[in-house]
């Protein structure tokens, strides 16, 4: 049987990079893999000829060479993905230029799974791990404490003694509630999720703080569920037991969740947004904070700039360099769209 299909070119080899160059075997593979001493010209002309010639490298003969695999893994319990995701693509940005991969696993909640995936990566010789996950203050349901490669946290409670990034919750919160008071908002109301997270005490506490340092009171804040549902029924209950004077003139919301749920909630009722009352979220979840009408200013948490550096700090581990341990707290930004209006002269 005939066939038009031609076969595929052979890859170019290093020995004909060499020759293309004018260069030994051994000069070629020194100067493509920054070894070796040569001038800064005939290392450049080294790697212009690979370039043009198509050559790749065998990465498996440089691993077996460099005694590094080149991969990453990220461990994750984050099942959707709304966390994770973004902070993968910082992860990513960082390590590519060091041809490095990144192979992502959710664990889910699942010890024995978070096992498997454990035992996987080290069998086939990740260079190191970063851990991440759905909350800064729970623990993945897996012992990485004692493992023979770096290991870095990244939006996850950390083992002790280790390196960890994490956004600065507090940090964003003050963003929120000072753009309302340079708005000229009074009657700033907070409406956030469960007390049993850490971050919702953090965002409560900066709340707080904020308005005192401004003299204005401070409501206690409303705590329900990461939902609309939840924003939904909070606005029942700050403005249905108030008098008009009484009622907030801003919401900042410890998701966007719980805002859509508020701003949908607000223009039932024909107040308008933002002249009678603005609102903020948190997380910047574009999907939903874009979608919101009118749209959502929201907090950013800066997820793929916190990856990015997990990922250097992971490099530097791998390449022997010492890293000192404890949580570094990133910050976060303000993201202003049409929920709550911009200050004068913003």
């Amino acid at each position: 049987m005939s066939s038009d299909a031609s076969p595929a070119p052979a890859p170019v080899t290093l020995r004909e990079v060499a020759s293309a160059a004018g260069v030994s075997v051994a000069t070629a593979s020194k100067a493509l893999n920054g070894q070796g001493r040569m001038t800064a010209e005939t290392r450049e002309r080294i790697r212009e000829t690979a370039q043009r010639l198509g050559f790749r490298p065998n990465s498996l003969a440089q691993s077996l060479l460099r005694k590094r695999s080149f991969t990453v893994g990220l461990l994750t319990n984050d099942t959707y993905g709304r966390f994770s995701l973004p902070l993968m693509a910082g992860v990513s940005d960082a390590l590519v230029d060091a041809g490095v991969s990144v192979f992502l696993c959710n664990v889910e909640d699942d010890p024995r799974l978070g096992q498997l995936h454990v035992e996987a990566m080290l069998d086939k010789r990740v260079d190191g791990i970063i851990a991440t996950g759905k909350r800064i203050d729970r623990h993945l349901p897996i012992d990485l404490s004692n493992l023979r490669i770096p290991v870095i946290y990244a939006f996850t409670q950390p083992d002790p003694g280790s390196v960890a990034f994490v956004s600065d919750d507090a940090g964003g919160a003050r963003l929120a509630v000072e753009h309302f008071c340079g708005l000229g908002r009074r009657r700033i109301a907070h409406v956030s999720g469960p007390a049993s997270f850490a971050v919702v005490h953090e965002r409560a506490r900066a709340y707080r703080e904020v308005l005192a340092e401004h003299g204005l009171p401070a409501a206690e804040p409303l705590l329900g569920a990461w939902s609309e549902g939840w924003g939904h029924e909070a606005v029942a209950k700050l403005f249905d037991s108030r008098g008009r004077g009484e009622t907030p003139d801003a919401v900042f919301c410890g998701n966007d969740q719980i805002a859509r749920g508020v701003i949908d909630a607000l223009r039932e009722r024909g107040i308008r947004l933002p002249e009678d009352v603005g609102v903020v979220g948190f997380d910047n979840w574009e999907i939903v904070a874009e979608a919101t009408r009118p749209p959502l200013t929201s907090v950013d948490m800066n997820l793929a700039t916190l990856g990015r550096e997990a990922g250097l700090a992971l490099l530097s581990l791998v390449g022997g360099q010492a890293a000192a341990p404890g949580i570094r707290k990133l910050p976060c930004r303000l993201v202003v769209r049409q929920s709550c209006g911009r200050p004068p002269g913003g």
